[in-house]
C-alpha cells in the first residue's frame, strides 16, 4: 500500500523483518552508543599522541615537567626519592636521589623532545623522551638508574651484568617498595 508516495514494507533494507519503528530507533541508538564507548576506550588506551619540546625540569628519577605538563617516562621505573638501598658493607645508599641526579644530568644537556602516547592512572602523560640522538628512557635503564617496566629489558640486563647504578647495591624494586609504603 502506498501512502503519500511512500511504499511501506514489513521488511527492512536488508530483508530483515521489521518489528517497529521505535525498536529500530532504539537498536540504532544502541549501536551508535557502543561505537562511541569503543572509541572512548580506544582513545583512553592509546592516549593523545602528541609531541612536547623544550627545557625540562626533573621531578624525580622517572618524572619530569615539560611545557607545564608533568610527564612520566614510559617503560621504566626508577626508585622513589625516599627509597634507599645498601652497599656491600651495609651502608645506606640513597637510590632515589641518585636516580633523580642522573635524570638531572641528562636534562641539563639542553632541549628535550618527548613523544606522549598514553596517560597513566594519575593523568600524567607517558613519554618517550630524547635529547638529540640520545634516548633518555633507555639511557636511564642502561646506566642502572631505573628498572625496566614494560620495556628496555636488554638495557636492564646490561646494567645488571655490569653492576651499574642501583644494580651495584641491594635494593627493593620500586614497585614493591611503594606497596610496602602503602602507596
Amino acid at each position: 500500500m502506498t501512502r503519500f508516495g511512500i511504499n511501506h514494507s514489513k521488511f527492512g533494507p536488508l530483508g530483515w523483518r521489521r518489528v517497529s519503528r521505535p525498536v529500530d530507533i532504539v537498536v540504532a541508538l544502541g549501536l551508535v552508543g557502543l561505537l562511541a564507548i569503543a572509541g572512548g576506550v580506544l582513545q583512553y588506551r592509546l592516549g593523545p599522541a602528541r609531541t612536547l619540546v623544550g627545557a625540562a625540569r626533573v621531578i624525580d628519577g622517572d618524572s619530569l615537567r615539560l611545557a607545564g605538563e608533568e610527564l612520566r617516562l614510559q617503560g621504566l621505573d626508577a626508585p622513589e626519592l625516599r627509597q634507599s638501598g645498601t652497599d656491600g658493607s651495609g651502608r645506606t645508599v640513597d637510590c632515589g636521589r641518585m636516580a633523580r641526579r642522573a635524570l638531572e644530568r641528562l636534562l641539563a644537556r639542553g632541549i628535550v623532545t618527548c613523544e606522549i602516547g598514553k596517560v597513566d592512572r594519575y593523568g600524567r602523560g607517558l613519554a618517550q623522551c630524547r635529547q638529540g640522538e640520545t634516548d633518555i628512557n633507555a639511557t636511564l635503564v642502561r646506566e642502572g638508574h631505573a628498572v625496566a617496566y614494560g620495556g628496555y629489558r636488554a638495557e636492564e640486563a646490561q646494567a645488571k651484568a655490569a653492576g651499574r647504578g642501583i644494580w651495584a647495591y641491594r635494593f627493593e624494586p620500586p614497585e614493591s617498595w611503594r606497596r610496602a609504603q602503602g602507596r
